[in-house]
């Protein structure tokens, strides 16, 4: 395993809030910024990169990949395609989780309101003090540096270990909650970390942490101004004595891949218990039999990992083993989504069927009931979507949904038989009404599918047979 973690560091994502509770916005026309936004939505969104030189300097990124720069007079532009030393910033984290930020090479502060923005103050004020806002997707794995172990749910201690060598299974799920400029950890049984290390159900002054950035890292402080660490031989994730981040309280967050369960037409499930051969053998779910779905970006055709590391390839007379390191072609599969079931074809062309023994092997030209898998999802009991507008959110005032709130509802997903229900924060079900609309107050529950057809995407089917879509109004529709 590459030590520096197994799936990719998120690049972090933000909105900048300022003293006015308006979000920096970075507009195409004539590459002008102002902090009028209302809300986190696309123009609002800013990528941090650091200087590979100077890990303190920063550059900031606009959605329209242009970077955000001030000239000596303090006039503020957004235009560099490429970070000039005018775009070289510093951050200067508060007391209270916000940042101020500071031109490197003219040392002055970046503040103000509407289009009235410079960065001329030689002090820090209260106009040069800006919220952190995440936009990254809120539900990933917690790495902690120092030990380079994931974060899980250990259930039987009622705690948050430190001690997982991957992050497997839906007990490494994280949900990062943003209420009021702070940050609540929330685990896969709904439960949030307090500081002092215990699980509790609800949300709280203990339960809150602001965020802040040490050279890329992420470091989380409690109410008292000490940080999450890892502590003891299990790590147990609690606030620690320190009052400022070392590298025991610095964290990366990375993505979360879909991962999987596969039972065949025997009824029992895909494993590689028996070795490097991947068979359809096993009567319960273990780590053995769980797998993940990393979706390659450019063939957008998904690979499938074990937890000892490897991933499924193709070799010799269409056998399916566990024995790839590296990705390559024999690795890449073809999914079809069939409604409950789904069919898988290997790189060479063939259908992935289960032999009598249980074996799966890619020898098939069509689709029959040995070539059938029922996927089952295992690592999103709580489901957040994004999409192109924000996330999704119940209505105010009607039973909708909306699809480009910058704040999001946690939605429950049950599986049954390859499809889903999803469950609304009322504790009623997800249904599409005759014209089309996703309504939030079913009293009985309705089949959805979900299909993953690229790289951090799900697209969801309704039982009518159309996809679902945010429309022009922002509305949820399955259309």
């Amino acid at each position: 395993m590459p030590t520096n973690g197994i799936n990719k560091a998120l690049k972090l994502q933000f909105g900048l809030i300022n003293y006015e509770n308006r979000y920096l916005t970075a507009e195409a026309f004539g590459f002008k910024v102002n902090a009028s936004g209302i809300s986190l939505k696309k123009k609002q969104i800013w990528t941090l990169e650091q200087d590979e030189q100077d890990g303190q300097v920063v550059f900031l990124r606009s959605h329209l990949g242009r970077y955000l720069a001030s000239d000596k007079a303090g006039k503020i532009i957004c235009g560099a395609e490429k970070p000039d030393p005018e775009c070289r910033f510093l951050i200067v984290p508060q007391s209270d989780g916000r940042w101020a930020l500071q031109s490197e090479p003219y040392q002055r502060y970046f503040g103000g309101s509407a289009d009235y923005l410079s960065c001329f103050a030689q002090a820090i004020g209260e106009q040069e003090l800006w919220a952190v806002h995440l936009a990254l997707h809120p539900q990933a794995s917690l790495l902690s540096v120092a030990r380079k172990r994931y974060a899980h749910l250990s259930a039987s201690d009622g705690e948050i270990s430190v001690d997982s060598n991957i992050p497997w299974g839906v007990d490494s799920l994280v949900t990062l909650v943003y209420l009021d400029g702070k940050y609540s950890l929330k685990t896969c049984d709904s439960r949030f970390l307090s500081n002092d290390g215990k699980l509790v159900k609800e949300n709280s002054n203990t339960t809150s942490f602001t965020l802040e950035l040490k050279s890329g890292k992420l470091a989380f402080k409690d109410c008292d101004g000490k940080y999450l660490a890892p502590v003891g031989p299990t790590g147990t994730l609690r606030s620690g004595r320190c009052s400022k981040p070392g590298k025991d309280e610095l964290f990366d967050l990375e993505e979360s891949h879909p991962q999987v369960v596969f039972q065949a037409a025997n009824k029992r499930f895909v494993s590689v218990k028996q070795g490097v051969s991947i068979s359809a053998n096993q009567d319960v779910e273990t780590d053995m039999e769980t797998f993940q779905m990393e979706i390659d970006k450019e063939s957008k055709k998904p690979m499938f990992r074990t937890n000892g590391g490897s991933y499924w390839t193709l070799v010799t007379h269409g056998e399916i083993q566990s024995t790839a390191t590296d990705v390559e072609v024999n690795t890449m599969f073809d999914i079809e989504w069939r409604g409950h079931r789904v069919a898988l074809k290997a790189s060479n062309g063939k259908y992935v069927c289960i032999k009598k023994n249980g074996q799966l092997s890619a020898v098939s030209d069509t689709v029959g009931d040995d070539e059938l898998l029922l996927m089952k999802l295992i690592n999103r009991p709580m489901l957040i979507l994004h999409g192109e507008n924000g996330f999704v959110c119940h209505h105010k005032n009607s039973n909708t949904l909306d699809a480009n709130r910058s704040v999001y509802d946690i939605f429950s997903l049950l599986f049954n038989n390859g499809a889903y229900h999803i469950k609304s924060v009322n504790g009623k079900f997800w249904y599409v009404s005759s014209s089309g609309l996703v309504c939030s107050d079913g009293e009985k529950a309705e089949d959805f599918f979900l299909e993953f057809p690229e790289h951090g995407r799900v697209a969801i089917k309704g039982s009518n047979g159309k996809y679902l879509r945010g429309d022009q109004g922002g509305t949820l529709m399955c259309d």
